[in-house]
């Protein structure tokens, strides 16, 4: 077991605990108080947090690690499909490379879990997993996957489509092709149930199959969303097959809060500690986050990891929380509100007993620039420590000339 005490204890689920211990075992959070007994000959490893703060590992709700690697250009870029506009039946499980460097970047940061899939050059792009941020075995580090079906809207597939001269090359196009096709997988869905209903012969079509835990609300269409007429055309287009939807990047969100609010989907803001490089981005701003909080929405933070670096991701909550969305909410950004978006939320998000023991812990408020890391566990292991780090950094610096 792990011992962590004295630290200052910040469950997300409503419990802070000023000088609080927990214990950890078998992966699992084990218990967790202000006070805690245990066995001394059962204890592998004492962690004293005087005057840290002990979270639950940080979550980006949407980025591209591992599918985009870092240092590696074409090569190691398979982030999207970009011949055929309706590709849902790639996996981003089947392209993420755990080697890719900035896992170890996230890890160093506190973040522990990640959804991590394909990009919006398509109008649906394939399938997200949810995974931890360590491992060497992709299927090892999967915590639920399909987690998502994702959809592009707006300027990415119609920059991409009109390259290569066919459809779509307008929003109408984008809306209409993907009406056809949530339109076919219905009716799959409702022969293939029918078949089974009255025992007759059903031939699969593993292009429809991939849609079935969408229709069946079971996964969400992850929506890649920055102008408020492309945000409204995927809440329309999901109201109207019966869907759930995430609102990712979310950009012009502020300007609709209310709209945004009626229809009961959540936001992903981000990645806004990034340039302004498209016109569908052109009003992005930290302060969006916190008005959809004010109007009730439930609101996660994510860098889109490469196109902010993952380990910025406490950064960016701390500028949203700066703009209006307050540090408690902030840290829930980060946390327990992607756990909660992602459906993940039974295992990571929280420090709850028996959930993962996904833990980060740091000197002070993670969302500050001064803060840092100095333990990140991952399945009740610790994986980073900044102490190693420090050793390592002072052998590197004995090493160079005149030392």
């Amino acid at each position: 077991m792990i011992l962590i005490k004295n630290g200052r204890i910040l469950t997300m689920a409503g419990k802070t605990y000023t000088q609080g211990s927990l214990l950890v075992r078998d992966g699992k959070v084990f218990k967790i108080g202000q006070t805690l007994e245990a066995n001394p000959n059962e204890i592998s490893e004492t962690i004293d947090a005087t005057d840290c703060w002990v979270m639950p590992g940080l979550i980006d709700a949407h980025c591209h690690i591992g599918i985009t690697e870092e240092k590696k250009g074409f090569e190691g870029d398979d982030c999207n499909e970009t011949k055929d506009p309706m590709t849902p039946y790639i996996r981003g499980l089947d392209a993420i490379n755990p080697m890719d460097s900035a896992f170890h970047n996230a890890i160093s940061s506190g973040i522990t879990s990640m959804m991590v899939g394909p990009g919006s050059s398509n109008i649906v792009g394939g399938q997200f997993a949810f995974i931890k941020a360590d491992g060497r075995c992709i299927d090892e580090m999967v915590v639920l996957e399909p987690a998502a079906m994702k959809a592009g809207f707006g300027e990415n597939p119609k920059t991409n489509y009109k390259d290569l001269g066919t459809p779509p090359t307008t929003r109408m196009t984008m809306a209409a092709m993907l009406r056809e096709e949530l339109f076919r997988a219905k009716e799959y869905l409702a022969e293939k149930e029918a078949a089974q209903k009255n025992g007759g012969d059903f031939k699969g079509e593993f292009k429809k199959e991939c849609w079935l835990p969408v229709l069946k609300k079971e996964i969400p269409l992850k929506s890649h969303v920055h102008r408020t007429d492309d945000i409204l055309t995927a809440i329309r287009i999901a109201k109207e097959f019966d869907l759930d939807l995430t609102l990712d990047h979310c950009t012009e969100g502020h300007l609709i809060a209310k709209e945004i609010k009626a229809s009961g989907f959540p936001a992903i803001i981000g990645p806004t500690l990034a340039s302004r490089n498209k016109i569908e981005i052109q009003n992005m701003d930290f302060k969006t986050a916190g008005i959809l909080n004010k109007n009730g929405v439930k609101v996660a933070i994510c860098t889109d990891h490469p196109v902010s670096r993952i380990q910025y991701l406490p950064i960016c909550a701390g500028l949203a929380a700066k703009e209006g969305l307050g540090i408690e909410e902030g840290l829930k950004a980060i946390t327990i509100n992607p756990a909660e978006i992602c459906r993940v939320s039974g295992r990571v998000g929280s420090l709850e007993v028996g959930k993962d023991a996904d833990i980060a812990i740091f000197d002070g408020n993670p969302m500050e620039v001064f803060t840092k890391t100095l333990f990140t566990i991952i399945n009740g292991e610790v994986i980073y420590r900044a102490e190693e780090q420090s050793i390592s950094n002072e052998k590197r610096k004995n090493s160079l000339p005149g030392h």
